[in-house]
């Protein structure tokens, strides 16, 4: 069937737009870039018959280190009919440049390189909502992590958002590539569920952010 407008106040929209934003962070994420979504400008679904709902995105883009430019992109979700463990197809083309975080990646990477102690952290944001600067780097590893999670696990009936990082722990490796393992708390913004998940994150400035291994946990009923 052709593809139906949707306003993008639609909620289906906006839980397709968080697949999308989250696949993008996941891609094009790291410590020095974090993606937002500024504004979903227009959706379409359409339904394949035996295969599944597609939406088609057109949406704005913030860096929260970079407030004053926005990026478009258009993106493509295609849930697949009745299968809860088959990850949403994604594609997601952007519009223009990303700024630039080469500079920023290599000063983390050789910061963390440097130290003599694994780099230990939790509770980000705090209780007050208040992440330190030197830890903002690890939060938007986090969200690159949490892109990914979104990503595999969502489905038309769920909205993922990164709600904390619970812990984070650096484990040094042999090879070049820096590894934290974090537990992050996801809050699942449709049956309000919050859902802790043990991600272990692989990120070298060249190579970009790669998730190795992820496991939910018993998540948290509202109340």
């Amino acid at each position: 069937s052709p593809a139906m407008e949707l306003p993008p106040s639609h909620f289906p929209a906006g839980r397709a737009a968080a697949v999308a934003v989250g696949y993008l962070r996941y891609l094009r994420g790291g410590p020095g870039r974090g993606l937002e979504l500024r504004a979903l400008r227009r959706a379409r679904r359409q339904d394949i018959n035996d295969v599944g709902h597609k939406y088609y995105l057109e949406l704005e883009l913030e860096d929260v280190l970079d407030k004053g430019r926005t990026v478009h992109c258009t993106a493509e979700v295609l849930y697949h009919l009745g299968s809860k463990s088959t990850a949403p197809d994604v594609q997601v083309t952007v519009q223009g440049e990303l700024r630039s975080t080469e500079e920023a990646d290599k000063e983390f990477y050789n910061g963390i390189r440097s130290l003599e102690k694994e780099l230990v952290a939790e509770n980000i944001p705090d209780s007050h909502g208040n992440v330190p600067p030197e830890l903002e780097p690890i939060h938007l590893l986090a969200w690159a992590a949490s892109g990914y999670i979104t990503w595999q696990n969502s489905t038309e009936n769920t909205k993922f958002h990164l709600a904390q990082v619970k812990h984070v722990k650096q484990v040094k490796r042999s090879d070049e590539d820096l590894q934290f393992d974090f537990v992050l708390l996801l809050h699942e913004m449709v049956s309000q569920e919050v859902i802790p998940w043990e991600v272990t994150l692989l990120w070298h400035p060249r190579r970009g952010a790669r998730v190795s291994r992820d496991r939910r946990q018993p998540g948290h009923a509202p109340g």
